[in-house]
């Protein structure tokens, strides 16, 4: 009876810390808040309400793993407490352990039910780590508890996009839409745009693109509201309608984010090396890295300290060992937070830090985002404008990004006097294998369609059937890159009186046995408002001759930049019409298709296209100007091409 005063005055301390803890967390007073809640948990250390608001309040700080073994604390005081076991879960999640998040939801005992968030959080976590089988299940178990949610069917429609069943994903997309999307409804809307296209689904394609391209038109110019700026590059043919997209994404991206304080280089010309740093998660056997790698390793090191920064994972292959051994450093940032990636390149001094992703998938424009270096420029990975005020410069050239274009970017153009596309001369030029092989006609002339299926509209299709209706002994040769598209592509043609086996299937391979069997094609089609990009390139590699269509933004001038750069301006044209008479024209004539392929063949040694050195020391110009402008305390400005 002695202690009962006592356990008493202790338990009401308790309570007192755990009240004022609530006072400061609806305040937003965090550190207040953890020292409060704090306080309550170590008088009482064995109730799970004071060890979870402890645990809580560490996490809104940003603490996540003072908060995950807190919570976990919690989950041990009370393994029957499915609040505990999930914030533990995600906790964990923050730092990136989605494995132990899934062992800790799945160990809650199996007569505790399991509510809608428990099932979507062991969704999200199964699909952080690739298992999109098992995360698809989980998030029908989530709505199979409330059907109405729409956050359930978009992160379902991530999996099924990721597991190449495209119908579904866009199904999943229109149902959140339907649901409604709030804040999310452009980037729903685009999503559902693109896996339309992906599995070649044209049946409300046209509708849903043309929805898509009213509610960006209907955007305030100072909207910050999530849109897919890769979509409007790939889809659309106005530049301003990218801009204004991009724009819109990148402030709402950087919606409560802090840059670093603003910072001067120190470099001038002579004095030391510029310090370049490129960001990037395809640092290993992707097509970004095969076009990339021997111009890092042609990088004037006297002049140029060259450092990579790593987000994406090793894939164990020669391209990665190969990028490692191209720079200065490699710097694995894959665990590290944006800020946390900025402020390491802030550390190493880095002059000017080069973009390689843009909007394209796993980007991390947030490191950018924190302005970590004096200058910072767009290259190579993303084919239009960020719409970013942190990125000063977007890399391209008199042709993908002439300064009468300049309507369609944030950045400032700067021009490479080629072409901004670099290639890699030691990429392997293997034998060609048989036409049987591959399950094309000895006699028929074959037309090449190599590219992605969401670059397949119904109109490039149109087209590409037309040419074969004039082109009775032509074969149409196309990537059979999704389970769907194909198949859907063959119904397609039948439909447009086309037989359907003239579509002939090409299954994925490693790129030097793509870029062989490419020489077994006699002409490429390009597609527009996206052409073929580094597959453009593998083809003229391969000796393919390219036909493509100029559009209005940098995606759909890719093919010229690259024709013009390797002396065939002729194969470049400016309207439908005479894409299609230029194709027919070469397919009824075998002798200019030879000495096309002659040309291309020498063009291999002696173009500028394939001048790795030549392409190198001209982007090290132009990365110098770029430096010596900011050294001079200058903004930045368009940078016409020299040279």
């Amino acid at each position: 009876m002695a202690h009962a005063p006592s356990l008493a005055h202790r338990a009401d301390k308790a309570r007192r810390q755990w009240q004022l803890g609530q006072t400061h967390a609806k305040a937003g007073r965090w550190e207040a808040a953890v020292r409060a809640h704090e306080a309550a948990a170590r008088l009482e250390p064995g109730d799970v309400v004071y060890a979870l608001n402890h645990a809580r309040a560490l996490l809104s700080r940003g603490a996540n793993a003072q908060a995950g073994e807190e919570a976990l604390r919690a989950y041990r005081i009370d393994p029957a407490s499915r609040v505990a076991c999930q914030l533990a879960a995600e906790c964990l999640m923050r730092q990136g352990q989605a494995g132990q998040a899934v062992d800790i939801l799945r160990s809650l005992d199996a007569k505790v039910p399991r509510d809608t968030a428990h099932h979507a959080m062991l969704g999200n976590a199964l699909k952080q780590l690739g298992r999109l089988h098992e995360a698809v299940a989980a998030y029908f178990e989530s709505l199979a508890l409330d059907p109405s949610q729409a956050q359930m069917h978009y992160n379902l429609g991530l999996c099924f996009g990721d597991l190449d069943l495209k119908r579904e994903a866009a199904q999943c997309f229109n149902t959140t839409l339907i649901l409604g999307a709030g804040n999310l409804d452009l980037s729903t809307r685009g999503l559902a745009c693109f896996y339309e296209r992906g599995g070649c689904h044209w049946e409300d394609s046209e509708k849903s693109l043309a929805l898509l391209n009213a509610g960006v038109q209907a955007l305030a110019d100072d909207a910050q509201v999530a849109t897919t700026p890769f979509v409007h590059a790939v889809l659309c043919d106005d530049r301003r309608e990218q801009l204004r997209a991009a724009r819109s994404c990148s402030r709402f991206t950087s919606i409560g984010l802090e840059p670093l304080a603003p910072v001067a280089s120190d470099w001038r010309a002579g004095q030391r090396r510029l310090r370049v740093g490129y960001v990037s998660s395809d640092f290993h056997h992707h097509a970004t890295a095969i076009l990339l790698a021997e111009m890092l390793e042609q990088h004037d090191r006297a002049r140029f300290d060259v450092r990579l920064y790593s987000h994406g994972a090793p894939d164990g292959s020669a391209m990665r060992a190969r990028l490692e051994a191209a720079c200065e450093e490699f710097v694995d940032v894959r665990a590290c937070t944006d800020r946390e990636v900025a402020l390491r390149v802030r550390r190493d001094g880095i002059d000017l830090l080069i973009d390689l992703k843009g909007y394209t998938r796993d980007n991390r424009l947030g490191i950018f985002a924190h302005r970590p270096a004096p200058v910072q420029a767009a290259f190579l990975g993303f084919p239009g404008t960020t719409g970013a005020e942190y990125i000063d410069y977007v890399i391209g050239d008199e042709v993908v990004t002439p300064m009468s274009h300049a309507d369609g970017y944030s950045e400032k153009i700067a021009q490479m006097p080629i072409c901004y596309q670099p290639n890699d001369r030691q990429r392997p030029l293997w034998d060609a294998p048989t036409r049987r092989s591959q399950g094309l006609p000895d006699d028929a002339v074959v037309l090449c369609g190599f590219n992605q299926p969401y670059k397949i509209s119904p109109q490039v299709f149109d087209s590409w059937c037309r040419l074969l209706a004039a082109l009775p002994n032509a074969v149409l040769w196309l990537l059979d890159w999704s389970q769907q598209a194909l198949p859907s592509l063959r119904q397609q043609a039948a439909v447009r009186g086309i037989d359907p086996q003239r579509l002939v299937g090409a299954a994925r391979v490693g790129s030097s046995d793509h870029i062989a069997r490419f020489r077994l094609a006699d002409i490429f089609l390009d597609t527009w408002p996206c052409n073929a990009h580094t597959t453009a390139s593998d083809a003229l590699w391969a000796g393919v001759p390219i036909v493509t269509h100029l559009g209005q933004t940098f995606a759909s001038r890719v093919g010229a930049s690259l024709l013009h750069a390797v002396g065939m301006p002729e194969l470049v044209c400016q309207d439908l019409a005479e894409y299609e008479r230029t194709v027919i024209d070469l397919a009824r004539d075998p002798g200019r298709r030879q000495l096309l392929r002659q040309r291309l063949a020498l063009a291999r040694g002696s173009s500028p296209l394939f001048d790795t050195t030549r392409f190198t020391r001209d982007i090290e110009a132009l990365y110098l100007r770029m430096a010596e402008r900011h050294a001079l305390g200058l903004p930045a400005e368009p940078m016409a091409a020299q040279g």
